[in-house]
């Protein structure tokens, strides 16, 4: 028995059901496509599938419309296909808009495992954005915080955050969670503001964030509030936008 088996298996079973709706009577590549949705839907993101060959010749069908399925799939963020590599089910997580949490607390209350990997932590001069974000005069100092956000080993987003030195004096301070090293100073932010604006992937990027130069990314600036009103974080974090989706609730 091979390691793809039972995925084909379930694949030739949606495969042999009938259409109906609107996909009744469709081209084959759409109903591989509307299969494949189904069954990678059952398992996890980062799973490989097996190779183009495979599938046609298990399927009995003509790479071309295995090809023809897979890019529809891929251009709808369901896989992921890059050049030279195996085609994976896409990883992607939501994030709510309207609450107030870190990055690890949001991934961890959707079950995903929150990593990172840092690029730097540095006491610096603030630039003038951070300066005009935070309050702060040129000769202030801030913490400068710059990784790679991960769920689940999945690279999912850079995160460049700007905290004021007199609030936290060293970036050897924040593990994990930034929000829990200004907790523990007693310095919690209780609202914040962000803007999101669309940008696509630089090639340093890419390659942070495993993607293809030119990708979208979402690009998020936030700005967060003590209490008394002081600003304690500026961050600019460029997500994925293959792999991240923002969630809000509406009512009337």
């Amino acid at each position: 028995m091979g390691p793809h088996d039972p995925f084909i298996a379930r694949l030739a079973d949606s495969l042999a059901r009938p259409p109906d709706g609107p996909e009744a009577g469709g081209p084959l590549y759409r109903r591989l496509a509307l299969a494949l949705s189904e069954v990678v839907g059952e398992g996890g993101g980062g799973t490989c599938l097996p190779s183009e060959r495979v599938l046609a010749a298990r399927l009995g069908m003509s790479r071309v419309t295995v090809r023809r399925a897979l890019e529809e799939l891929a251009r709808e963020g369901l896989l992921r296909r890059r050049q030279g590599a195996r085609t994976r089910v896409a990883t992607r997580v939501e994030k709510a808009l309207s609450a107030l949490t870190g990055f690890s607390e949001e991934l961890r209350a959707r079950g995903s495992v929150p990593g990172q990997r840092w690029l730097s932590r540095q006491v610096v001069r603030p630039s003038p954005t951070e300066a005009l974000a935070l309050g702060l005069g040129a000769a202030d100092l801030i913490v400068r915080l710059i990784r790679v956000r991960t769920a689940d080993g999945v690279p999912l987003a850079i995160e460049r955050a700007a905290v004021p030195q007199a609030i936290l004096p060293s970036g050897d301070l924040v593990g994990e969670s930034l929000y829990a090293a200004l907790a523990a100073l007693g310095a919690a932010p209780v609202r914040g503001a962000q803007r999101i604006r669309a940008g696509i992937m630089a090639r340093i990027e890419a390659e942070l964030l495993d993607s293809e130069p030119g990708s979208p990314l979402l690009i998020v600036e936030r700005r967060c509030f003590l209490a008394d009103g002081r600003p304690v974080e500026f961050t600019e974090t460029r997500y994925s936008g293959e792999r991240y989706d923002f969630l809000t609730e509406l009512g009337t």
